[in-house]
């Protein structure tokens, strides 16, 4: 059961940006077409950079209790796509929210 733990907890991080993004209409909610583009291409670079990355040697797969033992590649776990999507979700979500609040304050100072 605590090997299911972090990928657990990645997929509660997910939600909670989806709860969030529903919320505020930031990303996905806001243009979901260009959402799904910009997701998809914010984790194929990060999957890129990972397998380069485990490739030149630089980055390897450390033993743990919490996750899965699932590879998608050598070295390369399957919470590791999680973990990119949820990163990737949280930047934009951050982004347009911080652009939207010094928008905001902008206006207000005109």
């Amino acid at each position: 059961m605590t090997s299911l733990l972090y990928l657990a907890c990645l997929v509660g991080s997910l939600a909670v940006m989806g709860w969030w993004d529903r919320q505020d209409g930031l990303f996905f909610w806001a243009a979901p077409r260009r959402a799904a583009l910009v997701m998809a291409l914010g984790v194929a670079f990060f999957l890129a950079w990972d397998v380069g990355g485990i490739g030149l040697g630089i980055f390897y797969r450390g033993d743990s209790e919490l996750m899965t033992g699932v590879l998608l590649a050598p070295e390369l776990p399957l919470e590791e796509l999680f973990f990119l999507t949820f990163l990737c979700w949280l930047t934009m979500n951050l982004y347009v929210y911080l652009t939207r609040r010094l928008e905001a304050r902008v206006k207000v100072a005109q």
